[in-house]
């Protein structure tokens, strides 16, 4: 498994591709109800993270594959 560090940049490198090629698809990932914290203080590490990232990953895979006959 990847150290936190590791993690934290594929997440803002798979972001940055999400909101320079895919904009439609940006605009709702602050609205992610995994990016909301249900507590005060969220203890935040490395499996959460990561958890994020494949949820990134995912949300992105499945606008391609319904948006494909679209391109």
């Amino acid at each position: 498994m990847n150290d936190l560090s590791t993690v934290l940049e594929e997440i803002t490198q798979l972001t940055n591709t999400i909101e320079t090629n895919y904009p439609e698809l940006y605009r709702f990932l602050d609205e992610n109800p995994i990016t909301i914290p249900t507590n005060d203080h969220p203890h935040v590490n490395q499996i959460i993270m990561q958890d994020y990232l494949e949820s990134l990953k995912q949300l992105l895979n499945h606008h391609l594959e319904t948006h494909k006959n679209c391109i």
